[in-house]
């Protein structure tokens, strides 16, 4: 199982998602008369005062739902087919985190801050990078598979 090259590929996502899941996503840099930044993360924006805004739970949400998607793929070795489909799914609730940051990024600042997105912010893109991989060698397993099976 582990010498698979597309768990290597999952288990790479996953450990990718977790680290995303607790580092910052952006900062927003105040306007003219404002005081301090706000820093963004998966579940909250803590404010300058120290206080925190849970406004951007959703992204947390969708990234957390990932996890455990990606750990059944690893585990249904299996089932290709399925496994493909929890890999085309996590790449799916990957774009659909990017509609919700994009969207997060420019209503949860305060009025006349600017926003400026973190490195963090390319690690579920490059998650999809991964799943996408990973489903093409499930494939490829797939065929190779199939194959054999008319050869016999």
């Amino acid at each position: 199982m582990i010498q698979r090259r597309q768990t290597l590929f999952l288990l790479t996502a996953a450990v990718l998602t977790v680290v995303c899941l607790c580092l910052p996503l952006g900062v927003f840099t105040p306007g003219t008369g404002l005081d301090g930044e706000e820093v963004m993360y998966n579940l909250w924006i803590m404010r300058p005062d120290g206080s925190l805004d849970f406004s951007v739970w959703a992204l947390f949400a969708i990234l957390l739902l990932t996890c455990p998607i990606t750990i059944m793929a690893i585990f249904s070795y299996r089932n290709r087919i399925t496994q493909s489909r929890f890999c085309m799914f996590n790449i799916l609730l990957c774009l659909g985190w990017y509609a919700v940051y994009a969207v997060m990024a420019f209503n949860a600042g305060e009025d006349g801050s600017a926003f400026k997105p973190t490195l963090t912010a390319a690690l579920p893109a490059v998650n999809m990078i991964l799943y996408f991989m990973a489903r093409k060698a499930i494939l490829a397993d797939e065929e190779l598979i199939r194959s054999a099976d008319r050869i016999r």
